[in-house]
C-alpha cells in the first residue's frame, strides 16, 4: 500500500490528508474512496481535465502518460511539468504527494 499525501485545498480537502491506496488503483479512485470529492466530469474515462492534479513527489512511479492524456493535459488550467490526470495516474508502491489545483476547467460547476 502506498501513502498519498494530499496538500490542503480550500474546497476539497481544507486540512490536507494522508490516505492509503493499493497498487493498481488510480489516484482519482483513491481520493474518492477516502471521501475527497475531486472533480471527474467524464467519470474517469480520460475525456476531460477536471481531475487534473500536480504530483509533487513520486511522479516517476506513476508510469508513462499515453498520448490522449498528454493531449488533454494541454488544455488543463495551471499545467505544470508534473501534472497528471488523476484518473490515469495509477498508484505503484511508492508514496505520493499530490496537489489539487485551485481552479478547474469544469464549466458545469460554474455558478451563474
Amino acid at each position: 500500500m502506498a501513502v498519498i499525501k494530499i496538500l490542503p485545498h480550500p474546497e476539497y480537502c481544507p486540512r490536507g490528508a494522508e490516505i492509503t491506496a493499493s497498487a493498481g488503483t488510480s489516484v482519482c479512485e483513491a481520493l474518492l474512496e477516502h471521501d475527497i470529492p475531486i472533480e471527474h466530469a467524464c467519470d474517469m474515462s480520460c475525456a476531460c481535465t477536471t481531475c487534473h492534479v500536480i504530483v509533487r513527489e513520486g511522479f516517476d512511479s506513476l508510469g508513462e502518460m499515453d498520448e490522449s492524456e498528454e493531449d488533454l493535459l494541454d488544455r488543463a488550467w495551471g499545467l505544470e511539468p508534473n501534472s497528471r490526470l488523476s484518473c490515469q495516474a495509477i498508484v505503484a508502491q511508492k508514496d505520493l504527494v499530490v496537489e489539487i489545483p485551485k481552479y478547474s476547467i469544469n464549466h458545469a460547476k460554474e455558478k451563474h
